[in-house]
């Protein structure tokens, strides 16, 4: 019993080690958001494999993680930082808050791998537990892989009856994912260090003096396609 404590420990010592150093060469929040930016440019611009119209009509969130780091060695995890992006209950949408996405899994695996993820959010009841405090995918709100194809709700009989669907992009492509257990959390400090104000601003006003001109063009991005 002591000899598995002491692997797991190892291993959970690697994988800190592996994901929290490989975020901290990324870039500041600002060149985040940039990074959202063109994952979605680039997804939506599959011609029959990007995400439904109705559904990106109907969310009420997005949240984009550029690069989720997927690793592990006996005991898995993954770690990336990203931003949400939130229209409030009359149908505007408000500026992006930075956010993290966390999660962990035990069994045979091992290696590192970098995942592009976008989750779209049907209520705002997500988004005001997520507000609340850590927010876990699945177990605080049902969430399912996204189906692709703008023409999905044509050709099926597709009701969009999760409270969250999630898609990522690994090695060119794109498809739906399951991500049940990943715990999402607003990044406080990193959307201080964007705006010079707290989450909750951004989260419930619209009319700012001073917007980083990279969340001004991440939202004129989502606008382009949710509206």
């Amino acid at each position: 019993m002591k000899s598995k404590c002491i692997i797991i420990m190892l291993c959970l010592l690697f994988l800190s080690s592996v994901v929290y150093g490989w975020e901290g060469n990324q870039s500041d929040s600002g060149q985040k958001i940039i990074e959202s930016a063109g994952v979605l440019e680039e997804i939506f611009a599959i011609p029959e494999g990007s995400i439904p119209p109705t559904l990106l009509r109907n969310a009420h969130a997005i949240v984009v993680i550029p690069g989720l780091i997927k690793a592990g060695f006996f005991v898995g995890g993954r770690y990336g930082s990203g931003l949400m992006m939130v229209r409030d209950k009359g149908g505007l949408w408000h500026y992006p808050v930075m956010v993290t996405l966390t999660g962990a899994s035990i069994g045979w695996q091992i290696g590192v791998q970098s995942t592009d993820i976008i989750l779209v959010f049907k209520n705002l009841k997500s988004v005001d537990a997520i507000e609340r405090g850590k927010f876990t995918l699945g177990a605080d709100a049902s969430i399912a892989a996204g189906p692709i194809g703008r023409h999905v709700e044509a050709s099926t009989d597709i009701k969009f009856k999760s409270e969250i669907y999630s898609y990522s992009r690994s090695r060119g492509l794109f498809a739906g994912i399951a991500l049940e257990g990943g715990a999402l959390l607003i990044d406080e400090d990193a959307t201080w260090a964007l705006y010079s104000r707290p989450a909750y601003d951004i989260l419930h006003k619209t009319e700012f003096k001073k917007i980083p001109l990279a969340a001004k063009q991440f939202r004129q991005v989502v606008l382009k396609y949710v509206q």
